[in-house]
């Protein structure tokens, strides 16, 4: 029995992961954890969105441990586009935000699964393994909060910028609130000018808001940037 186990486990496929989170000790912690386990390898690390889509088209890893809140393009958006453009992937959500708004809009924008920060490493391998499976792996309080909302009928975002704003236009919002000029963001996104400051104006005539200060707080409030309050 023992030595089927055993074998059992060096037939296992390797599951590669890219891991994307902004701050650095703990992308280098999480692979560290993660390559101790027999069956995992971390292809890469991202300490922004822009990047992890990048590696997400030129690796096909099989999971991405995704941050919500990063630079150039936040976890949300991030998720949305490889998974648009890669379904077979798994993404599972590690952060600090219990909040129903990161939660939910980060299970609408395809997420396998969502973990809190302060979970053991333990759950976090087995929410890789679950997520591989094609299982969906939600942390205990996570999935409570999943359940709530589903039975008010996924009200609390009703409101949120995921809701009110087009795709385009929260890149443009978080690239606005992180400093950058309109010809940054046009560089960035690669449209003219024209477009980004047809953006911004749609941006401030939805939500009601017309000065730069007022758009990065409510951003952060988003979770669009991985700006500090």
């Amino acid at each position: 029995m023992g030595q089927r186990k055993h074998l059992s486990e060096m037939d296992r496929k390797t599951i590669r992961i890219i891991v994307a989170d902004d701050h650095q000790i703990v992308r280098q912690g999480l692979r560290i954890l993660l390559e101790a386990e027999p069956d995992m390898e971390v292809l890469a690390e991202a300490d922004n969105g822009r990047k992890v889509l990048k590696m997400a088209q030129e690796l096909l890893p099989d999971v991405i441990i995704m941050d919500l809140s990063m630079p150039e393009l936040n976890g949300i958006e991030a998720t949305r586009q490889i998974l648009a453009e890669s379904p077979g992937v798994r993404i599972i959500a590690l952060s600090m935000h219990s909040d129903s708004l990161f939660v939910l809009n980060m299970i609408r924008a395809g997420a396998s699964g969502y973990l809190l920060k302060d979970c053991a490493l333990e759950e976090l391998v087995k929410a890789i393994r679950t997520v591989v499976n094609q299982k969906t792996y939600l942390s205990p309080g996570v999935s409570d909060i999943v359940i709530r909302d589903f039975v008010t009928g996924w009200q609390t975002t009703s409101s949120s910028a995921f809701s009110v704003l087009s795709a385009r236009e929260r890149e443009v919002l978080q690239l606005m609130a992180e400093g950058r000029t309109t010809n940054q963001i046009a560089d960035g996104l690669c449209v003219s000018v024209k477009t980004v400051e047809a953006h911004r104006k749609q941006v401030m005539n939805k939500l009601g808001i017309h000065s730069v200060a007022e758009l990065t707080k409510y951003a952060i409030r988003q979770g669009l940037t991985s700006l500090e309050v």
